[in-house]
């Protein structure tokens, strides 16, 4: 007898995706942030559903913000993208540390 098991839809678990899509280091496309933590011309941070995402750059500028959808926007000059995980837990304590002063 063979068997085989059908996913239903209704079954799935409902994970949003996280993709990060840059183009030419000037507009960064975002999908999956649960929440802007904090911004401003120089430095974003994103909680996404992968963990807290820092940006850095020069003249950065919030393009588009999505809550519903979880899509964020951002253009400029981008210099540096790190997540901040349990990982980097020293790396990521100092740096709440200097956003929190």
């Amino acid at each position: 007898m063979s068997q085989y098991y059908e996913t239903n839809s209704t079954t799935k678990t409902n994970v949003q995706e996280h993709d990060v899509i840059m183009r030419g280091r000037r507009l960064l496309d975002i999908t999956g942030v649960k929440q802007v933590e904090s911004f401003d011309n120089e430095e974003f941070l994103l909680d996404t559903v992968m963990g807290f995402l820092a940006i850095k750059g020069q003249n950065l500028q919030m393009k588009n913000l999505d809550v519903d959808k979880g899509v964020v926007s951002i253009k400029g000059k981008i210099f540096d993208l790190v997540y901040l995980d349990d990982q980097h837990g020293d790396k990521a304590k100092g740096f709440f540390s200097k956003l929190f002063r």
